[in-house]
């Protein structure tokens, strides 16, 4: 089950890093309960959440789908 979770975990912090401008700025952690927090740069934080919060529903998606195979439901925070 670990293995799933850091597959999630990698899954979220590359696509993050393809959307910032500020890649090393951004860090994935994941805690109890499923929760997957991302942390990004401040000035980045729009680009993650996108044009009415697009970004971060597609984000939200694909962990709900990864999810789905792991038995678990995942739950994305983005840390500002």
């Amino acid at each position: 089950m670990t293995e799933t979770t850091g597959d999630v975990r990698a899954l979220i912090e590359k696509i993050a890093k393809w959307i910032v401008d500020a890649p090393n700025d951004v860090y994935v952690d994941h805690l109890d309960d499923d929760v997957i927090e991302l942390e990004v740069a401040e000035a980045d934080v729009g680009k993650i959440i996108g044009r009415q919060g697009r970004n971060v529903r597609a984000l939200r998606t694909l962990l709900s789908a990864a999810g789905v195979r792991a038995h678990k439901r995942y739950t994305l925070e983005v840390i500002d």
